[in-house]
């Protein structure tokens, strides 16, 4: 899952409709200006009823849990399936970067696998949704007109296209109901 201005609230939205037994990892990438990760994990955590936690390096990525990328790291998936951090240089002038974590995890769990798109000003998670989606993984974006800032899910979606376009409210039911 990804997001960037506008995202806390709308990541809010999302993770308080799924319920507390999602059978799913959630990862996802807050493009924030903040360095304190577990400000941002705190903030999630008050609205979700799954455990909230900074992802580490060679962290096991279990079920039911959200992994959020640290600040100024980016989040990788690896076989086992583990988590990893690099400091690799920036992808579309950030870092985290969604286009990073949707392409790892999407060589991990390829058609297991859901990529979501949410408000944000740049164009980050347009190539990692591509390589979600040509592995025959579904893509989630949020529609750009209900979005804080649109130019993330609309360079998404002329890009690299969409299973599902949905207004906010929506993504977090369809989300457990896919994941069922």
């Amino acid at each position: 899952m990804a997001a960037s201005t506008g995202g806390i609230d709308a990541l809010r939205t999302v993770l308080r409709a799924l319920p507390e037994q999602f059978p799913a990892a959630i990862l996802l990438v807050q493009h924030t200006a903040s360095d304190d990760g577990r400000a941002l994990c705190e903030i999630l955590a008050a609205a979700c009823p799954l455990p909230v936690v900074d992802a580490e390096p060679r962290q096991p990525v279990v079920p039911g849990c959200v992994y959020v990328a640290p600040p100024g790291y980016h989040l990788l998936v690896e076989p086992g399936p583990r988590l990893a951090l690099s400091v690799d240089e920036k992808v579309c002038h950030v870092r985290p970067s969604a286009n990073v974590l949707f392409s790892s995890a999407a060589d991990v769990w390829r058609d297991a696998l859901i990529g979501v798109v949410l408000t944000g000003a740049n164009e980050d998670g347009v190539e990692g949704l591509a390589a979600i989606r040509s592995r025959q993984g579904l893509g989630i974006v949020q529609k750009p007109e209900q979005a804080e800032m649109s130019e993330m899910p609309r360079a998404a979606l002329e890009r690299a296209g969409a299973d599902h376009v949905l207004p906010l409210a929506e993504i977090g039911p369809l989300l457990a109901r896919l994941c069922v």
